[in-house]
């Protein structure tokens, strides 16, 4: 029931924040309808989809991004600064807790992003994917867990807040514009779309466009990356975090 209460109350405060709303919400949105009403249907490059195709699959990781290197960062370097985790050390209350919720909390706004994305693209735009719908899930949940581990590293390793929004942006913004997540990576130049591919986000966007395929033979590499991503910046963020 704790649990809960607070969880509730960290939800609350990510659905009254103006940036999240814009950023994990209204941006992949207004740019799935912008691309598919200017090139929706033509073919992207030799990549075997379409632009509707090819942004469907890439703007569903935007809410991974905006969740992962800037929410998760953001809240638990704030909640560090201002001491709060370190008075909850001392209390009955774990700050364990505190942080799972923020944690679960940016999770479920990854998700609504997407499910507004999904909503639009199947029911205005009449998408459709040729590859399972559940594994597709699988491959979006490897996706966001790995995002999500190298924002609770991040948020370990950062001890001041101006430390923090300095590595965040350098994280968030070449990751937004130039793994494939917002401009379609078909329309890069080479060495930007070899770029991209190196890239944790490209990786997993390129994982998710495997499977919207249904080209299973491509999917072994990426989800041995994501998985060693997920162990090592998962393990780096628990050996390195500080309650003050």
């Amino acid at each position: 029931m704790r649990f809960l209460k607070m969880y509730q109350v960290e939800q609350k405060l990510f659905l009254r924040t103006p940036d999240v709303i814009v950023f994990n919400l209204a941006m992949p949105l207004v740019t799935l309808i912008l691309i598919t009403i200017i090139a929706g249907n033509k073919a992207a490059a030799d990549s075997g989809l379409t632009f509707l195709q090819s942004s469907y699959v890439a703007l569903s990781t935007v809410g991974i991004c905006c969740s992962a290197f800037m929410s998760i960062p953001i809240s638990i370097v704030e909640y560090r600064s201002q001491r709060v985790l370190k008075r909850m050390y001392c209390s009955p209350c774990s700050p364990a807790r505190l942080l799972a919720c923020d944690t679960i909390a940016s999770g479920v706004m990854a998700v609504i992003s997407t499910i507004i994305l999904t909503v639009a693209a199947v029911v205005f735009f009449g998408y459709r994917m040729s590859g399972n719908i559940f594994a597709y899930v699988g491959a979006w949940f490897l996706t966001m867990i790995s995002m999500f581990s190298i924002g609770l590293m991040v948020a370990s390793l950062c001890r001041t807040t101006k430390s923090m929004n300095v590595v965040t942006s350098l994280l968030y913004f070449p990751m937004l514009l130039f793994s494939g997540a917002t401009i379609p990576a078909e329309v890069f130049p080479a060495g930007l779309r070899a770029v991209a591919d190196i890239m944790p986000l490209g990786t997993g966007i390129n994982l998710l466009k495997a499977v919207s395929m249904g080209c299973y033979n491509e999917v072994i590499v990426p989800v041995i990356i994501l998985t060693a991503i997920a162990v090592i910046c998962g393990a780096v963020a628990v050996k390195a975090f500080r309650w003050e």
